[in-house]
């Protein structure tokens, strides 16, 4: 099943709308996403990504929410596969 997993954008990087690429935060997991699809987002925001691409940008709250789910549903193992970097994990 595919589904779309919320992080919280760290920075962002890329000349032009198509190239823009940010780091976001899945709970501890650091990814780099394409942000073709979200040019108004910000350092910060909460974006909601599915397979690299950062879909939408969603509140906070609904993003907390969709986390607790997927830790009931034990789902957050698959996020933390290689290339995770070593840094401290955001509260949830």
């Amino acid at each position: 099943m595919c589904l779309a997993v919320p992080g919280q954008l760290i920075s962002i990087s890329g000349d032009t709308a198509l190239e823009r690429t940010g780091r976001v935060d899945f709970g501890g997991v650091f990814r780099e996403v394409s942000l073709a699809c979200t040019p108004e987002a910000a350092p910060g925001d909460f974006l909601l990504v599915h397979v690299g691409l950062a879909i939408s940008i969603v509140n906070e709250a609904e993003a907390r929410e969709v986390w607790s789910y997927l830790e009931r549903m034990n789902e957050l193992d698959d996020l933390s596969g290689g290339g995770v970097q070593d840094q401290p994990r955001l509260e949830r």
